[in-house]
């Protein structure tokens, strides 16, 4: 059985934790942080890449409604879901466990880079068409995360 994806992003945050804190001491915060953004994100695309090949075709978001209980698994996020389509997908997150476990590390300030920036990269692996406008995060002190998702069929 696959390891929770909350789970994974605890040992993640342990080993890039400590890196972070390395690079911030060796070259200082502004490029520790945007060495993180980087990798993390290339990991994000590559994530996207590997679920769009298991499904064999470009998803759209009935695809992509059936994966999110991977980020969901072991209550680590509680959402509302607005509306679901091909061509949309919303929802809104009332708790994220992952704030919360970051913040228990002592994460915070990297946060956001551990987890909120991989939403819009995952989606240029898994479908480039598909994107992401989001105004708030629990992660950075909003009430809650408005996914508002959508797919630019005049992309390809």
């Amino acid at each position: 059985m696959p390891l929770p994806i909350i789970e994974r992003r605890r040992i993640e945050a342990e080993i890039v934790g400590h890196l972070y804190r390395e690079l911030v001491a060796r070259i200082g915060e502004g490029p520790a942080r945007d060495v993180i953004d980087v990798a993390i994100r290339k990991t994000a695309i590559a994530h996207g890449e590997k679920c769009r090949a298991d499904l064999g075709r470009m998803p759209d978001f009935r695809d992509f409604e059936t994966i999110l209980p991977d980020w969901t698994a072991e209550d680590a996020l509680t959402i509302e879901v607005r509306e679901v389509g091909p061509d949309v997908l919303s929802y809104d997150v009332t708790r994220c466990r992952y704030a919360e476990t970051y913040q228990e590390m002592g994460l915070s300030e990297i946060g956001a880079l551990l987890s909120c920036n991989r939403d819009a990269a995952f989606c240029e692996g898994y479908n480039p068409a598909m994107r992401l406008e989001r105004t708030q995060t629990i992660m950075t002190g909003g009430h809650r995360c408005d996914f508002r998702y959508r797919l630019d069929r005049n992309e390809d």
